[in-house]
């Protein structure tokens, strides 16, 4: 028998939030440990409040929010509050009731803003990895670095010479006037971005385009390829490593090495050098194009990649032996 496509709208719904969410959905498990991790750092919390004024949006629920903008690649604050606004799951994860108003998106930016200026980010993830159902998950001998380029939130018609000489009259009189840039010569040294000055102009290789942008670090461990530590850093040749050394160094202060792969962006002398003296074995791929790479032996020995002339020599062995 068909059903009727009734349109008429429920006045009541007698059931809450909990009972919509699926016993194993993942979010449950996430949000346990989340919560845990919330109620160690009340401390932090209360010290950037003041006690008194107008209430803000609690700094647990601010997180959470956070946490799912992440796992679902929303793109914006706004449609974050526009997804909070219908979905039930997110509701219940944030611990929002059905009821209850969304916050507008200027307000969610500007308090997350304060959580971010009071590192409150970096001891929320410190206090996750430190609970022991997320230890058991942790390898603490072998780990991987990388990083990323973010671009920034500016036009590249934001870039003006720093002494103001040079720059062209505004056409239109728009805040977005046309502009051609063809013919100029641009760097960090002379020019910056006038409305996000840290940003700097960077490519990720020779014949792709310049970007305002940073670079994003983030370190793994090994064993269930796991952030254990993640930081942000303005853009430059040097970046990457030195935020890698900074990240690795807490956890080589043990009797015994461990390892850090790394892509072959990281093979330099100065990088490999630090961190055998920090008792690191640098797993770096090596990097011969046109220059000598800085992993020698020591680390090649173990398992190295053969080349691709040994790959062919052995495998013109093989197939003339299965003729014979």
């Amino acid at each position: 028998m068909r059903g009727g496509d009734n349109r008429t709208a429920e006045l009541f719904s007698y059931v809450d939030l909990e009972a919509r969410v699926r016993r194993n959905h993942p979010l449950r498990a996430i949000r346990t440990i989340v919560n845990e991790a919330l109620s160690a750092l009340e401390r932090e919390f209360a010290a950037l409040y003041s006690p008194i004024g107008r209430p803000s949006i609690p700094p647990e629920k601010l997180l959470r929010a956070m946490l799912l903008q992440a796992f679902y690649s929303i793109r914006s604050e706004r449609l974050l509050m526009e997804r909070l606004e219908y979905d039930l799951l997110f509701r219940w994860f944030v611990g929002i009731g059905v009821d209850d108003a969304v916050w507008d998106h200027s307000v969610f930016s500007k308090n997350r803003d304060r959580l971010l200026e009071g590192d409150i980010a970096a001891k929320f993830l410190a206090a996750v990895l430190s609970q022991p159902k997320a230890k058991k998950l942790l390898s603490s001998d072998h780990f991987s670095v990388d990083g990323t380029l973010i671009e920034a939130w500016a036009s590249m018609k934001s870039v003006k010479p720093k002494d103001g000489a040079g720059e062209p009259p505004a056409q239109g009189g728009g805040r977005n006037a046309e502009a051609d840039f063809h013919g100029q010569k641009r760097s960090n040294d002379t020019h910056a971005s006038t409305t996000d000055p840290d940003a700097r102009l960077y490519r990720k290789g020779k014949g792709k385009e310049t970007k305002l942008c940073f670079i994003g670090h983030g370190l793994m461990e090994n064993r269930h390829g796991l952030v254990v530590d993640a930081c942000l850093t303005l853009a430059d040749g040097y970046a990457e490593r030195v935020a890698a050394l900074h990240m690795i160094e807490p956890r080589a202060d043990r009797p015994t090495a461990i390892t850090l792969g790394a892509d072959k962006a990281y093979d330099t002398e100065d990088f490999v050098n630090e961190l055998r003296l920090m008792n690191v074995t640098p797993h770096v791929a090596q990097n011969t194009s046109g220059r000598s790479s800085a992993i020698d032996g020591r680390t090649t020995r173990h398992g190295a990649m053969p080349s691709a002339s040994a790959s062919a020599s052995a495998s013109r062995r093989r197939s003339a032996g299965s003729r014979r």
